[in-house]
């Protein structure tokens, strides 16, 4: 294992392990709380990325989700099967097939999201003090300003 460089603030190193192990903890919840009808965490990470993303080819889902075009092929045919996701010709190239939610899937990544922020905010209210939401608020800002630079 590699150390973290000494021009790094211990606070630093220290809360960046925080923030890994809890929203490493917080995202498995999440996962516990919705009825992901058996599918695997790559083909829920799919379906989430075309939700996010928008139609994509399966090489530039590939390349997205950083592992091979045969995984997303494999993947994709699961989707497909249970009506997840539909495919129609690339418009700028009909060689190629674009993917996107249908609407069954829409609705359970919709459905996926809405299980998990009622959770989430049902946890928060019962938890925790009106100060302490206040300040998870102001953290998630600043956690914010870290995907941002």
């Amino acid at each position: 294992m590699s150390e973290i460089s000494s021009d790094v603030a211990a606070s630093a190193v220290c809360a960046a392990r925080d923030v890994r192990v809890v929203v490493g903890r917080l995202r498995r919840r999440l996962r516990e709380i919705y009825d992901s009808g058996d599918l695997t965490p790559s083909q829920t990470s799919i379906l989430s990325r075309l939700d996010k993303d928008g139609p994509a080819t399966a090489s530039a889902l590939a390349a997205a989700e950083r592992v091979r075009p045969q995984s997303v092929a494999a993947v994709l045919s699961v989707l497909d099967e249970r009506g997840l996701v539909e495919r129609r010709p690339d418009p700028g190239d009909g060689r190629r097939q674009l993917v996107s939610l249908s609407a069954a899937g829409r609705e359970f990544i919709d459905d996926s999201r809405h299980a998990g922020e009622e959770w989430l905010a049902r946890a928060l209210h019962e938890r925790f003090t009106e100060a302490e939401r206040r300040a998870v608020i102001e953290a998630m800002a600043l956690l914010e300003r870290l995907t941002h630079a």
